[in-house]
């Protein structure tokens, strides 16, 4: 059962429902899990908006990117939380929400006062993702093989140990310009990144799926809803990423 759940998600992962009570009290249902995720995105978009209107008003996004710091260390704290104590992710999953909020509208200013449009170009295409890849899970178009769910897991793993790599090096001067840069390299790098981020979407859908089936506990909807977040705004920032390359070999 164990390989049924696993997901390079760090918060859907295969141990998410090891330590909960499957099939006692009320069960977690998709109608359930869709709503509590609709009011997560309500928050980061609230959050979100009100970060954008102070760089607009301002004209600058040093304000906004001020609050995107709070956000990213205040939803970093939240997600840890969340994801070693699940039974309280009906108040720490909005709580999550709303500092991402002004994490991606600080960032989101950040880019948009380089390249105009930027924001929701990203936001667009994170969407139109998102449904796509939706309706191929449903239509099984994209089966969730077991070979599926490994390469998706190696290559998000991957990714995450390249990152926290190139992040401590950065610190000693060692930068991969040619991986970050503007270049066909740094442009295919973020091509892939992307794809991969995409992908991590089907294994939560199909998480988010099998644990209906399993009855999970109810409170299980906002631990799912949270971990969807998770893929979508990381999914929105390397779709980012990659479009302010394009724009820089423009």
């Amino acid at each position: 059962m164990a390989n049924l759940l696993r997901t390079s998600n760090p918060a859907l992962s295969d141990k998410a429902f090891q330590t909960v009570g499957v099939g006692t009290g009320e069960a977690m249902t998709l109608n359930g899990t869709v709503n509590k995720t609709g009011f997560l995105l309500l928050l980061v978009v609230a959050t979100a908006a009100w970060t954008w209107h102070l760089y607009l008003n301002s004209g600058t996004p040093q304000m906004a990117m001020g609050l995107a710091v709070v956000g990213l260390i205040g939803g970093f704290i939240a997600a840890m939380v969340t994801i070693f104590k699940k039974t309280w992710a009906g108040v720490t999953a909005p709580i999550y929400a709303l500092l991402e909020g002004l994490a991606l509208g600080g960032i989101s200013a950040a880019f948009e006062s380089k390249y105009h449009g930027i924001a929701i170009q990203a936001v667009g295409l994170t969407f139109g993702t998102m449904f796509v890849l939706l309706l191929a899970y449903r239509s099984g178009l994209i089966p969730v093989t077991q070979n599926f769910r490994l390469g998706v897991v190696a290559a998000t793993g991957g990714i995450a140990v390249f990152y926290l790599i190139s992040m401590v090096l950065g610190f000693f001067g060692v930068h991969f310009t040619s991986l970050f840069g503007g270049g066909p390299v740094g442009i295919a790098f973020s091509v892939i990144v992307v794809i991969v981020a995409a992908l991590n979407l089907v294994l939560d859908f199909d998480f988010i799926e099998t644990g209906v089936r399993m009855g999970a506990p109810k409170y299980m909807e906002w631990y799912a809803a949270f971990g969807l977040m998770v893929t979508l705004i990381w999914l929105y920032l390397e779709i980012l990423r990659l479009l302010s390359k394009i724009r820089d070999r423009n």
